[in-house]
């Protein structure tokens, strides 16, 4: 059912209170979606996939039961990757291709390593 003409006007009013009030979370807000959670879920389920590999190769030779935990977190890894994956769906994964193709991915990153660069910048005195 689509909005009436003042509750469009209602909805645009409080849209642009919080970009005057809080521009940090309106940015947020308008660059985080459904289906962020579970690709970020994703990219750390492969990371740990990684480093359960290498700890079976560098462990296998000293003892079975550390390669055993590489492979246990091998397996972890995997099962977090395939519900992740399940969760994030088709749909997910178009507008997870879709965001890469325009450079919002880029964009994504670029202002965490602005965020990360503010938060451990030592004090500069002039300022």
């Amino acid at each position: 059912m689509p909005l009436s003409d003042d509750e469009q006007k209602i909805l645009s009013q409080i849209e642009q209170q919080l970009h005057e009030t809080d521009p940090a979370l309106a940015k947020e807000v308008a660059t985080t979606t459904v289906y962020s959670h579970s690709a970020r879920n994703i990219k750390w389920s492969v990371l740990g996939f990684i480093i359960g590999l290498i700890t079976i190769v560098l462990t296998l030779s000293i003892s079975f039961w550390l390669a055993f935990v590489g492979f246990v977190m091998m397996l972890a890894a995997a099962l977090l990757f395939e519900q992740n994956l399940r969760r994030l769906g088709r749909a997910g994964m178009n507008q997870l291709s879709m965001s890469v193709r325009s450079g919002n991915l880029r964009n994504s990153f670029n202002d965490k390593q602005g965020k990360l660069r503010r938060k451990y910048r030592p004090d500069d005195p002039t300022q």
